[in-house]
């Protein structure tokens, strides 16, 4: 099948909406029992095959002196390229991006971060780190197979403070095999007592094809919805009442360090995904690059990209889908607004579904026409959106990342 075709692409960016850039940096030392996303581990040349293969797909898009806004870089880890490795990486989408972004993520896990690598991600313009905590505990990071330790993060942080990033967030994860309540207070409280600027706090999920879905299947480690939920409400209590201001289900942060790549993500903006198993939402089409190093390297030589699950990007779609991420925003959804900017007649649908969420207690609505989420709702957000898509039928979900 072939990529997006360079003639529609262009005639569908010349829009002013805002450009976002995701580059999947697909190397992993080891798997961590609970990662879903594409990785593999960097032998021989890979690396460099890797980057070589960036700047071919980089040189493909159809940018149409668009400018990059946001840049995410996940994997994977980022962090186990070398510091010459993170800058040919950089340079690459600067060339193709129009210059610095105003805002841009690059992912580190806690073993990768060195002086040097933090030098380059400076110098090339990186504002914010996502450093991956996932717990302070030691045995709690065993159970999830993280290779990293509680003294490698405190050391990573140091560093990244005194590198001077505007913005530093921390991933952590709640609902862990065996993890008691009091485990999780004392890893918020840990995160608080450093400060970071932002935090993203996780409910473990169980994903396919991976340890812990093993082990879930085998009956090692067992589901608890009602602890989960305490989980959730305790999270939202403490870190409120730490000054952090939840704005979408999973994250929080200090006035001004909420991720602006993300929230144009949720938004239904535009991306463009470098790197074996990226997703892209650009010029008209949804689609994802192979999730495989060998094969993106041979569609990125062919000239081809984002050729996996490939979609136009309906009114429908893209309805659907900014009521579902809407909805996980604290702001909610200004449904006005959404429907001048997605006209489709199947607003009708979730016309029809909205009196039942409202009287379950599950979303509230304001007289302008906003609805968001009750404390309720945003326990059970999946099971919403689920029924919005539904709602909206046909459509399609995001692609991860």
């Amino acid at each position: 099948m072939p990529g997006f075709p360079p003639a529609q692409e262009k005639a569908q960016t010349s829009g002013a909406s805002p450009l976002g850039v995701y580059v999947h940096v697909p190397f992993c030392a080891t798997t961590c029992d609970f990662c879903a996303f594409y990785q593999t581990v960097p032998k021989g040349d890979a690396v460099g095959r890797y980057l070589d293969g960036i700047e071919t797909e980089a040189s493909l898009v159809a940018w149409n002196d668009r400018r990059v806004g946001t840049a995410f870089w996940g994997g994977g880890t980022p962090g186990l390229l070398r510091a010459g490795e993170l800058e040919r990486l950089g340079r690459i989408m600067l060339l193709y991006g129009g210059g610095r972004p105003d805002e841009w993520t690059v992912e580190l896990a806690p073993a990768t971060v060195t002086e040097d690598r933090l030098a380059v991600l400076r110098g090339l313009g990186v504002t914010r780190i996502s450093l991956g905590v996932q717990s302070f505990d030691a045995a709690l990071l065993e159970a999830l197979g993280r290779q990293h330790t509680s003294a490698q993060v405190y050391r990573a942080y140091e560093l990244i403070r005194g590198a001077g990033f505007a913005s530093v967030n921390l991933d952590l994860m709640f609902a862990l095999p065996n993890q008691t309540e009091a485990q999780w207070r004392a890893d918020l409280g840990e995160a608080l007592r450093l400060a970071p600027d932002h935090l993203s706090t996780y409910c473990l999920t169980f994903e396919e094809d991976t340890a812990l879905w093993v082990k879930l299947s085998q009956g090692r480690v067992k589901l608890d919805e009602e602890k989960e939920a305490w989980f959730y409400r305790k999270t939202w209590e403490l870190l409120g009442e730490a000054g952090y201001a939840q704005y979408e289900v999973s994250n929080f942060a200090r006035p001004g360090h909420a991720c602006r790549h993300n929230l144009n993500t949720w938004n239904m903006h535009e991306w463009v995904g470098l790197g074996p198993s990226a997703a892209s939402q650009f010029a008209g089409w949804r689609a994802s690059n192979p999730a495989d190093l060998a094969r993106w390297l041979e569609e990125t030589a062919a000239g081809r990209r984002a050729t996996v699950d490939r979609v136009e990007l309906t009114p429908e779609l893209l309805a659907s889908d900014a009521v579902i991420f809407g909805l996980r925003m604290n702001e909610g959804v200004l449904l006005p607004r959404l429907r001048r900017r997605f006209p489709t007649p199947r607003w009708a649908g979730l016309e029809d579904l909205l009196p039942r969420l409202l009287l379950g207690g599950l979303l509230e609505a304001t007289p302008e026409g906003r609805i968001l989420l009750t404390a309720r709702g945003r326990l059970v957000a999946d099971a919403v959106g689920a029924e919005i898509l539904e709602a909206f039928e046909p459509a399609t979900k995001v692609p991860a990342r």
